[in-house]
């Protein structure tokens, strides 16, 4: 069997359960981005060197397959397993936790760069971002979605910007945005 059934070649793609949509469906863009995010986290993963992020990053990118399946299934709800459980949104916000109270964590804007991984981090957590968004508006659009996605999605981006000053800390690095000659007020650290 090839990858390569040429049943998209009019730019027609199947959702789960068969029903067949333009490739620039929303839903199609919506899983998209998480694929996309998915392999972003991947990249980050490879060039970092941290054994329990790597771990983590890939536990995360499992769950990226159930969440982009959900939003690929129109009838999620009659699935016979759910895509997305509180368990896992809990465990994001324990590691969230875990990592905000490790000693010298930033408390400020980051300006991301200094560190490779931690950049890639930030680039995920970038596009996580965009694939909340994206949920955000197949909800508000009234199209059916699970709306704990977009929980998972919010509570993943902050774990992600995390994970990058984790990550620059270890390595020394102060990715503060504010210095001496850059004030300003203090918002929230990961926007």
């Amino acid at each position: 069997m090839s990858i390569a059934t040429k049943t998209g070649d009019k730019g027609k793609t199947a959702l789960i359960g068969g029903e067949r949509v333009s490739k620039a469906d929303f839903r199609v863009e919506t899983y998209g981005t998480i694929d996309e995010l998915g392999a972003a986290m991947g990249f980050a993963r490879s060039i970092c060197g941290d054994e329990e992020i790597n771990e983590l990053t890939k536990k995360i990118q499992r769950e990226l397959f159930l969440v982009a399946g959900s939003v690929a299934n129109p009838k999620f709800e009659n699935a016979p397993n759910p895509y997305v459980t509180p368990e896992m949104i809990e465990h994001l916000s324990e590691e969230v936790s875990r990592i905000e109270k490790m000693e010298g964590i930033l408390s400020d804007w980051s300006l991301p760069g200094d560190v490779s991984s931690a950049a890639a981090y930030d680039i995920a957590r970038t596009i996580c971002r965009r694939a909340e968004r994206c949920v955000v508006r197949m909800s508000e659009s009234g199209e059916n979605v699970d709306t704990q996605i977009i929980t998972y999605l919010n509570r993943l981006s902050d774990l992600l910007w995390l994970i990058g000053r984790y990550l620059e800390m270890k390595a020394g690095v102060d990715s503060s945005l504010r210095d001496d000659e850059h004030k300003g007020n203090k918002w929230s650290r990961a926007w």
